[in-house]
């Protein structure tokens, strides 16, 4: 296999970047462009991503998804979880991959597309609940039910979903960077260890403290926690596999070298 090019991408400075091409067997070169947006422009010309867009499509359809179908309480085993249990996780393992291959500066716009566009879905879906129904439609009860979601659940999954994410992504991209590329596994599970703890403790607290017991709200934390990570680590070998196709068929492979992980900056 051909081994891909290491891209590093960053500074603090937000006017400056560095874009490093290791093409191993061929040459070693350092180009170095005041503008970060040249920068960005040669790397996005240069490589022709010919995955990343269908990547991040999975990623919001997956989110979107899993928000729909999380009002159904469903019972697997000892554990009582929201629908969304057996959709949710694998946006995580979409997030690593992301992460991996093209960076926390790949990961971090498809992040924030996934925060609005689920903003927007409950938006609609609560302007369409309150326009009124065609007289001989006589669903309008079921419909805002399985899809009216309350305020409070809304900010739950929207706060959740940020920090969680964000952290995933950000604790991935240090690690590869601290490990040198090496220990994919480790690096996976343990950014969503620390994500997947994150979105769980936040969006059960948001959406539920006050209306469930606390041994109720620690022990659907701990449930979906568990689940949550025990995907992530059935699936591990998948991700490898999709890594290293990723990386041979980009030919790409970045390390986010100096860079802000300020989620608001570009």
């Amino acid at each position: 296999m051909v081994t891909p090019p290491r891209i590093e991408l960053g500074s603090q400075d937000p006017q400056s970047c560095i874009l490093s091409v290791e093409l191993r067997g061929r040459m070693d070169h350092f180009i170095r462009f005041i503008s970060l947006e040249q920068a960005c422009i040669l790397f996005l010309m240069q490589f022709k991503t010919k995955y990343y867009f269908f990547i991040a499509v999975a990623f919001v359809a997956l989110l979107l998804i899993s928000n729909t179908v999380a009002v159904k309480v469903i019972a697997l085993g000892p554990f009582t979880l929201a629908g969304s249990i057996l959709i949710f996780p694998f946006t995580y393992v979409l997030g690593d991959i992301l992460t991996e291959v093209y960076g926390y500066r790949g990961a971090r716009p498809i992040i924030w597309t996934g925060f609005v566009l689920l903003f927007f879905m409950a938006l609609m879906y609560t302007l369409v609940r309150l326009l009124p129904a065609a007289p001989f439609w006589d669903h309008n009860d079921a419909f805002a039910t399985i899809l009216g979601q309350a305020p409070r659940i809304v900010i739950a999954s929207l706060l959740g979903y940020a920090m969680g994410s964000f952290s995933n992504s950000l604790v991935l991209s240090k690690m590869k960077v601290w490990m040198r590329g090496k220990y994919l596994w480790v690096r996976t599970i343990g950014s969503t260890i620390i994500g997947e703890a994150l979105d769980s403790v936040i969006f059960v607290t948001v959406a539920f403290a006050g209306t469930l017991p606390n041994h109720g709200l620690i022990a659907l934390i701990i449930s979906s926690y568990i689940v949550k990570v025990a995907i992530e680590v059935i699936v591990t070998p998948i991700t490898y596999k999709v890594v290293r196709f990723l990386k041979s068929r980009e030919q790409i492979d970045t390390y986010d070298e100096n860079i802000s992980y300020n989620p608001f900056r570009s």
